[in-house]
């Protein structure tokens, strides 16, 4: 059986994912919405959904629709979820969409020695790619809740071949399924804001390390001739995704321009080479740079952001990947950083003997025909670079009183626990709760992606509620009662939505039904509630590492927080970013409010569990004989 037939088979195994009964969804909605809205727009919008569901109405119709369409697709939101998330998004790239890897603060020694980093890296990449196309990558398994279920691989096969393409209206993700023949047979080096190809397939024989390292140095060579310098072209791909596809069409009517282009669109990953950046490399510096390269002035042209994945190596020590997220969600990228970082730690370097080195051509670079329009279009896009890479407030906080082990003794699940401890910061810094996001895996399922676990329950404010009450009405016991009613909440809604039983693709599925009959928008989709509940405010995803790095990303709308986490077993990371330009939001003020709440509700479990431990002693106390001390 082919590589390729037996990846089908695997995926085959796994179910569809299920379209949930619509009353349960309704019941659902309502539940999670009515805390978060004023009385009279609840009895609104519940009107509303009664009327959407009721026997023979409009709901009836367009979920026996999605039925169907279950029946006839391999996934049935696969596309609609795809389109609604990502390509029809027209905000930027970077801070809005990708995500990135932070790795360690690596110690070059010189260039050298960063180019050496570099070639490691390229040759890790070229060996966990043999393993994808063999389909030898062994199946992922399902932790934390209903843990020990296969889950769907689909997306790593999209890690290296996939590329997006901007549109004036919506983005294409291109997959390239084809014959290993056609497959890329050269990379992207970006170095001073100049491309170069290298090719990593030499008389049909791939480069090995120290051939791969030869090709940099030439590389790092050509991009010093300041004669030979053009235009920072990268930065087109970090604008507007309107703007850019605009751009890309000015581009195009040039032969010389298309040619690079087919360069780029075709290539396995883009390399960047940083100059550096002249900032102090902590935790919070080296995430910003990942995120936006610090514009213009410093990396952020120095970058293709169509590209699925980029892997960035400072010459100052920076390192990290930037992804493209609509091919496939951050545990992809986590597995793939964390196995390169142990390629290139792990194995003692297989530089070959400067002997045994092949001639071959030096590495090409691309070359771009500029005229004033387009000179323009360069400008305003730096332009725009700069205005997002001022406006993000990035805070990486580590937190080091505890970690996973210290809630599990608890027993309690480590995500709904740190779920309800961010519903505490955000109601400490607002008053209020908000439609909050966070990503569930349903790769159980053919082709699976995510749903949404919208935390902001009603258990969860009725517990924030008890922790911050200024006239310190609630005993001890009831915070306790309420923080294990949030918790078990949190952990029900999210076995609900890995086992495709969620809301959010349920209630897009059945908008999407609707516009593709034609119909006229059912009033359940206007409702300025349903509107309000897909502005997610606060944004989170877990994304836990077992090699030392960090994931971060911005947020998803300009009032809003970016928080992504990494519970270790004795401290968590958390990436919390946030706009400057809006006045409600500050990641720092954010961050304080966390702290404080995680350290409260570590008081308040110690507290319950000494006076436990105490009322266990005396009931068994209670039953021994005394015994007088004479």
């Amino acid at each position: 059986m082919s590589p390729r037939e037996s990846g089908k088979r695997h995926k085959n195994m796994l179910p569809k994912v299920p379209v949930p009964p619509l009353k349960q969804t309704l019941d659902t909605y309502l539940k999670c919405i009515q805390h978060l809205v004023k009385e009279e727009q609840f009895k609104k919008t519940k009107a509303i959904v009664e009327t959407f569901g009721a026997p023979g109405g409009v709901g009836e119709v367009l979920q026996k629709k999605l039925l169907e369409r279950r029946d006839k697709t391999t996934n049935w939101v696969y596309d609609y979820w795809l389109e609604d998330m990502y390509l029809n998004n027209r905000l930027a790239l970077p801070v809005n969409s990708s995500p990135v890897m932070v790795f360690p603060k690596q110690t070059f020694r010189d260039h050298k020695d960063a180019l050496r980093f570099a070639a490691r890296l390229i040759r890790g990449v070229l060996d966990y790619k043999a393993l994808i196309d063999a389909r030898a990558l062994p199946v992922d398994f399902a932790r934390g809740q209903l843990a020990g279920t296969p889950l769907c691989m689909e997306q790593y096969y999209r890690l290296f071949n996939s590329y997006r393409y901007p549109g004036l209206k919506t983005d294409t993700l291109k997959v390239q399924i084809n014959a290993a023949s056609s497959a890329p047979k050269h990379i992207i080096v970006a170095c001073k804001n100049q491309f170069f190809v290298l090719d990593i397939v030499a008389n049909s024989k791939q480069l090995n390390e120290t051939e791969i390292l030869s090709q940099l140095e030439k590389i790092v060579k050509m991009a010093e001739n300041a004669k030979e310098e053009l235009p920072p072209f990268g930065i087109l791909t970090s604008d507007g995704r309107t703007e850019w596809a605009q751009a890309r069409d000015v581009l195009i009517k040039d032969q010389t321009n298309r040619d690079s282009l087919a360069l780029i669109e075709s290539c396995l990953c883009v390399v960047c080479l940083d100059e550096p950046s002249g900032l102090e490399p902590r935790d919070t510096n080296r995430a910003l740079l990942m995120l936006h390269g610090g514009g213009r002035e410093k990396n952020g042209a120095n970058r293709w952001y169509d590209k699925s994945m980029q892997f960035v190596i400072g010459m100052d020590g920076i390192c990290g990947v930037v992804c493209d997220h609509s091919p496939f969600e951050g545990i992809v990228m986590v597995q793939c950083s964390e196995y390169l970082m142990k390629y290139i730690t792990g194995s003692p370097s297989k530089m070959a003997r400067a002997s045994s080195i092949r001639e071959f051509p030096s590495p090409r670079r691309l070359l771009w025909n500029c005229n004033p329009h387009i000179q323009g279009l360069l400008a305003a896009s730096g332009d725009r670079l700069k205005r997002l890479v001022d406006n993000l407030d990035m805070d990486v906080f580590k937190f080091n009183v505890y970690g996973k082990e210290f809630i599990k003794k608890q027993r309690m699940s480590p995500d709904a626990f740190i779920q309800v401890a961010l519903q505490l910061a955000f109601y400490k810094c607002n008053r209020r709760l908000v439609s909050t996001y966070e990503s569930a895996s349903i790769r159980r399922f053919q082709d699976g992606r995510v749903d949404n676990i919208r935390s902001a329950t009603r258990e969860a404010l009725a517990f924030v509620l008890s922790m911050t009450d200024e006239r310190d009405t609630f005993t001890d016991l009831e915070k306790n009662r309420r923080l294990r009613e949030a918790i078990n909440a949190q952990t029900s809604y999210t076995i609900a939505a890995i086992t495709g039983m969620a809301i959010d693709n349920h209630l897009l599925g059945l908008l999407r039904i609707a516009k593709e009959l034609n119909m006229e928008k059912p009033e359940i989709f206007c409702d300025e509630t349903y509107l309000a509940s897909n502005q997610f405010i606060l944004s989170t995803s877990q994304v836990p590492t077992t090699v030392e790095m960090f994931c971060c990303y911005g947020p998803v709308v300009p009032n809003g927080y970016g928080a992504c986490y990494n519970p270790q077993s004795d401290h968590i990371i958390f990436c919390v970013s946030s706009f400057w330009e809006n006045t409600e939001t500050s990641s720092a003020v954010f961050v304080k409010a966390l702290n404080e709440g995680l350290l409260e509700i570590r008081d308040l479990c110690n507290r319950s569990s000494a006076v436990a431990t105490k009322l266990a002693d005396s009931s068994q106390g209670a039953g021994r004989p005394h015994i007088s001390g004479k």
